[in-house]
């Protein structure tokens, strides 16, 4: 039943949550402090109120059941040793029954607030939270006036199951006595709602904040009144000189006709004395417009910058909105995996905006469940490696002068790298040479690698490759980092650094192209200029020392794939340089000059261009022109996939460098000719005799596009493109098939392989070769 009023909905809404997560908080005290007796009576006042506010607005259901939650409260209350009541949290215990009462409780108060049918076996949920098994035969719920109440004004379910034999959405039937359990992931999330998005609907605000912004809002108004005051005075000063110019142009057209004697140089004199008077007038009004323009302008600047402090305010939350949701997932999934392991959650009291609250709940879910899962040992093991058989997961929030910091910690196994690094590679991630030259972070930074698991079986918890992706994607679009510290055998640490605010950014203003584009300034380490002797290549990039270490450096007019510069190039042996850093890697990008440094209001993209590669939104600066805000991360990532060389250049526009195409073919006749061809067009060659052959030189080369025969041994055409999309950084690599199948059936087998162009040999001409290249790279 939905309650009908809208406004009594949300009074309900809030004050229901606020209840539910007081009395989930208490139980999982009590658990550990079960003598705990003062966070007993609050816990039954917490059930009484609920009750109260169900009652009344008629929710029937949740009003029984807050009510014997009540009387079991009690009843422990009233007990003389309560801790061996609780016990240890078997589903038998009262402990456990009052949890799923609990969760039988969210469900109707959601279905009450929104329509949406809870699927509540009220009869059941109150039976178990009594102690009765129905559908058993050992109690008769009879016994019970709640239940027959319930059961009178209920349809009650035929079919009653035992939640050790409830049906899944998959079909499955849940074994108690499997050794794999499959949790449905509304139970591993707890079930606070049941979309996917998390959403904070409703923010407490303090009265004196709401006082705060009236008298901001009234000294506004009275800003926005002086202004129209001094648009008053602007309209006086043009119809002085509208007057003035009409007088100018009456007496001059009276002296055209008195060309001389007495009266013209009379004229003249009072002509000159009247306009001697308006000048000064004129003057006068305009210096009072000046400063009184100036006055109302710091005004309403200092105005507008309270104003949106005070809004900014309003949306900060402190973390345990989100931190409060974590403690029962956590009990939860460690039980199904036979697991013992403590939540301890600092810094709950650190705001943040509501927004980075919103998206950081699913990623710090994901770092949980990847904690339990992958990281914390079993007890026995933890015993026999001298370990507390309690493992600890610390959920840590704080905030820095320009970040918000979230760590997540905890003492189970650490990283396994050679693990790591096997995966990476059975899945296509990344080759053993790429391995070879990565540093410890950089293979620790796998783990957020789309696809990537160490789970050797698919389960609900784990396996699929999507949780810590999830995580990676998340931060990134709150324009924040993440890194890793892994210690093997004692812990692993996430830390994830995230900006204060969202709307607004602290950015970088560069010029390229005679276009202004955007940096936030927390990931620019330096900004300099470097002597074009300085560059030096290094393993195929340009490269120059800073701080005695090699940094990559790269046009950002080539990243951004701008039209080069026709005009206004001039010799320059300065290059204006930016020195990126996004966590441990750094990259320098070089631009036409550096215009500014300023706070801007950051717009996000349209739907349309929902994801647009290297850019995270766009803002319009003062002189009106829209400027693109970059996103460093992407910079980094196009970067790593360019080959172009801006070494040994005297000048300010770089050397063009010739694009690389990778051709694979195994008959040597058509591979001379084809690389001929390509060669006479100014592409340079690397030529491969098969797709194993091909596969291994583009893993050692840089290329901008792949022409490939389909049918070769060891590895053909299909599998190389095929394999080559794997890699995530050849996603947009151009691969042209050149074959002799010809059939419609071969043409969608080289499209689903994942070829962006197919020719058929049989008709083939250098013309339709080039002209696809030059379409595509």
């Amino acid at each position: 039943m939905m309650i009908d009023d809208e406004e009594l909905r949300d009074v309900f809404k809030v004050a229901s949550e606020e209840h539910l997560q007081n009395l989930d908080d208490g139980l999982l005290h009590l658990e550990n402090h079960p003598d705990d007796l003062a966070v007993l009576e609050a816990l039954m006042r917490e059930a009484h109120s609920l009750k109260g506010d169900a009652n009344m607005l008629g929710i029937k259901d949740v009003g029984t059941l807050a009510h014997q939650i009540e009387h079991v409260l009690t009843q422990l209350k009233q007990q003389e040793n309560p801790a061996s009541s609780l016990g240890n949290a078997t589903t038998d215990s009262p402990y456990e029954r009052l949890a799923h009462a609990i969760a039988a409780i969210r469900k109707l108060v959601h279905e009450a607030v929104t329509g949406e049918p809870a699927r509540v076996d009220t009869f059941y949920a109150l039976s178990e939270l009594m102690g009765a098994q129905p559908g058993k035969g050992e109690d008769n719920p009879s016994q019970y006036p709640e239940v027959n109440s319930i059961k009178a004004t209920n349809t009650v379910k035929n079919h009653t199951l035992n939640r050790s034999q409830e049906p899944k959405e998959n079909g499955a039937i849940q074994n108690p006595k499997s050794k794999i359990v499959r949790l449905s992931e509304a139970e591993v999330q707890n079930s606070h709602t049941p979309t996917n998005s998390y959403r904070i609907e409703t923010i407490r605000v303090g009265t004196r904040h709401l006082d705060t912004l009236m008298t901001q809002a009234g000294e506004l108004t009275v800003t926005k009144i002086r202004i129209a005051h001094r648009l008053g005075e602007i309209e006086a000063i043009a119809n002085l000189w509208e007057e003035w110019n009409r007088d100018l142009f009456t007496n001059r057209f009276a002296f055209s006709r008195e060309q001389q004697g007495d009266v013209a140089l009379q004229g003249l004199e009072t002509f000159h004395h009247y306009s001697e008077k308006r000048l000064e007038q004129l003057g006068h009004l305009v210096k009072t417009l000046q400063s009184s323009l100036s006055e109302d302008t710091t005004r309403l600047e200092q105005l507008s910058s309270d104003l949106e402090e005070g809004i900014r305010t309003l949306r900060l939350l402190p973390f345990a909105t989100i931190f409060n949701l974590f403690p029962r997932m956590v009990r939860d999934l460690a039980q199904q995996q036979g697991k013992l392991v403590e939540l301890i959650a600092e810094g709950k009291d650190t705001l943040a905006d509501k927004r980075l609250l919103e998206e950081m709940k699913d990623p710090l879910m994901h770092i949980l469940r990847n904690a339990i899962d992958h990281g914390i040992e079993p007890p026995q093991e933890r015993e026999r490696l001298g370990k507390p058989t309690t493992a600890t997961i610390r959920l840590r929030a704080y905030q820095t002068p320009t970040n918000i910091v979230l760590e997540i910690s905890d003492d189970g196994r650490g990283l396994d790298l050679d693990k790591i690094k096997q995966i990476a590679v059975k899945r296509g991630i990344c080759g053993e040479e790429e391995l070879a030259a990565m540093t410890l972070n950089q293979i620790q930074a796998l783990i957020f690698a789309p696809g990537f698991s160490t789970a050797p079986l698919v389960t609900e918890v784990s396996g699929r490759g999507v949780g810590l992706d999830v995580v990676q994607t998340n931060v990134e679009k709150l324009k924040g980092t993440i890194e890793v510290e892994s210690f093997p055998g004692l812990g692993c640490t996430l830390r994830v650094n995230l900006s204060i605010t969202l709307a607004t950014a602290h950015v970088l203003i560069v010029q390229v192209n005679q276009m202004p584009y955007a940096i936030p300034v927390e990931f620019v380490q330096i900004a300099c200029l470097i002597e074009s002797e300085e560059i030096f290549p290094l393993e195929g990039r340009d490269t120059i020392i800073r701080d005695s270490q090699p940094i990559s450096i790269v046009q950002l007019a080539d990243l951004l794939e701008l039209p080069p510069m026709t005009s206004g190039l001039t010799q320059e042996t300065a290059l204006s340089c930016i020195i990126l850093q996004v966590g441990q890697a750094q990259l320098g990008i070089v631009v036409d000059a550096l215009v500014d440094e300023q706070d801007v209001v950051i717009k996000p993209q349209s739907q349309l261009l929902k994801r647009v590669r290297n850019v995270s939104g766009a803002t319009i600066l003062g002189t009106g022109d829209v400027c693109m805000v970059l996103n460093p991360q992407d910079l980094l990532k196009s970067a790593r996939s360019r080959s172009q060389s801006i070494s040994s250049t005297q000048t300010r526009q770089l050397a063009p460098t010739k694009q690389t195409v990778l051709l694979v073919e195994d008959s040597i006749a058509t591979r001379t000719q084809e690389k001929r061809i390509l060669e006479t067009a100014g592409y340079q060659v690397i030529t491969a005799v098969d797709g194993l052959d091909g596969l291994n030189k583009l893993r050692s080369h840089t290329v901008d596009a792949v022409v490939s025969d389909v049918q070769m041994p060891n590895l053909d055409g299909l599998g190389l493109t095929a394999k080559i999309r794997q890699y995530q950084e050849y996603s947009e690599l151009p691969i042209i098939l050149v074959t002799s199948l010809a059939s419609d059936e071969d043409k969608r087998r080289g499209a689903e392989a994942g070829a962006n162009a197919y020719i058929i040999k049989g008709s083939f001409n250098q013309e339709a070769l080039l002209s696809t290249l030059k379409r595509l790279v």
